[in-house]
């Protein structure tokens, strides 16, 4: 198969439209990602009078705080969680959808709304629902004999960022699982059937490997999507708490740098975050090319 070049008669030309977006990414990523590693490697106090080089200690300070370490543990449980439950509720309603024939488009639209709302928004109309005065949840539980408290305990308060976090996310793994779903060959399913073979066999021996493609990018993009968009559903709804049960990494960044004023730490902070998420886009290229290849 053969690919169609572009030839710019002026050699100004390319470099003049790759411009603005240069800019963009020098600017709002180069730039800060720079100052935050500068950054992590100084020593600050409050009032931002007096700068100490201090090296790694910021990172080896890091590594040996039990509030860090726990930070890491619940972000691991929250982003495994929410990857889970929205990429399985999403694959569900993909494969519910894909089966429909006239109404498939109108249940796309309903199902994508949700994206467009801001996680703040999200984790503010999740807090009402599941709040212990007025929330519908609560009174449903305590009907059952539970009484539902995300302000006293921890599994609970994870549980309702899960669950906010989750429902921001379930439409984006949709449209992917469902292009995916349209992109496998009838043939494929209709010869299985033919076979013998029924609903769930075909689903799991023929339609499932041929989204793996499909679900290890979501897996990936999901977890990004819990260390960092995820902020506004954790502040908004249960700031961390209670107990740190719900401070996952980056709002750590944000309660040591912006409310505790350690710009030395909360820096160090950040550059991890980014060198996992260089890790996981570096592990999803790879996973690309070898597809690729094959």
């Amino acid at each position: 198969m053969s690919t169609k070049r572009t030839i710019f008669r002026n050699p100004a030309l390319p470099y003049l439209l790759l411009a603005p977006q240069m800019a963009i990414t020098v600017v709002f990523f180069l730039w800060p990602a720079g100052q935050a590693i500068y950054q992590s490697f100084l020593r600050e106090d409050a009032f931002g009078f007096k700068t100490t080089f201090v090296g790694l200690a910021n990172y080896k300070r890091l590594f040996s705080d039990p509030v860090y370490l726990n930070s890491a543990y619940v972000t691991v449980i929250f982003a495994v969680s929410v990857a889970a439950l929205s990429m399985g509720l999403a694959l569900l309603f993909a494969v519910a959808v894909d089966r429909m024939i006239k109404s498939a488009q109108t249940y796309t639209t309903l199902l994508v709304w949700p994206y467009a709302v801001a996680p703040a928004v999200a984790g503010v109309l999740w807090w009402f629902i599941f709040n212990q005065t007025i929330g519908i949840i609560p009174f449903l539980l305590r009907q059952v004999g539970y009484n539902f408290s995300q302000t006293s305990s921890a599994t609970d308060a994870m549980i309702l960022v899960v669950i906010a976090a989750s429902w921001k996310q379930i439409s984006y793994n949709f449209l992917f699982f469902l292009a995916g779903l349209q992109s496998i060959p009838t043939s494929l399913r209709e010869a299985a059937a033919i076979d013998g073979s029924g609903p769930f066999k075909r689903f799991w021996t023929i339609t499932f490997p041929l989204l793996s493609p499909t679900t290890f990018f979501l897996m990936v993009v999901n977890v990004v999507y819990t260390m960092f968009d995820t902020f506004g559903v954790i502040d908004s709804t249960t700031a961390g708490g209670p107990a740190q049960a719900t401070n996952i990494l980056v709002y750590k960044v944000y309660q040591d740098g912006y409310i505790g004023l350690n710009l030395g730490s909360s820096a160090a902070q950040s550059v991890i975050l980014m060198l996992v998420v260089i890790s996981l886009t570096v592990i999803q290229f790879r996973y690309i090319e070898r597809r690729v290849e094959y």
